[in-house]
């Protein structure tokens, strides 16, 4: 898994509230748009030898998959946050407040009393 390159993919759309919106609404072309064009190009002083994702990390960030993500090693925040952005609301609006973050939390019950993958790059 290619750690930092899906983080930083993670931290920068959470950031970005238009980056956000497009992936939210379109995350295939948004996934293949972030990984040729903005990616690469994150900002003059910062070099990373890695400007693709693996197979499998695109096929999770495709599909909203955050329990794939965390198991590939993804940062357990930034995987949490960008998600909470995404679906906090229409969770809440169904189920009420922290919803999502309980589902979230549902969705990774088996690795209750296991280490966590190493978020490592």
């Amino acid at each position: 898994m290619s750690k930092y390159y899906v983080n930083k993919f993670l931290f920068t759309v959470d950031r970005d509230p238009e980056y956000l919106k497009r992936y939210a609404e379109d995350p295939r072309t948004f996934v293949a748009t972030w990984e040729q064009s903005i990616g690469p190009k994150l900002n003059d002083a910062e070099i990373s030898t890695v400007h693709s994702f693996t197979p499998e990390e695109r096929q999770a960030l495709v599909n909203h998959d955050y329990v794939a993500l965390f198991e590939m090693g993804a940062h357990f925040f930034l995987n949490l946050t960008i998600f909470i952005g995404i679906y906090d609301e229409p969770y809440m609006a169904k189920d009420g407040p922290l919803a999502f973050q309980k589902e979230f939390a549902r969705k990774l019950e088996h690795w209750k009393g296991k280490d966590y993958p190493s978020v490592e790059t």
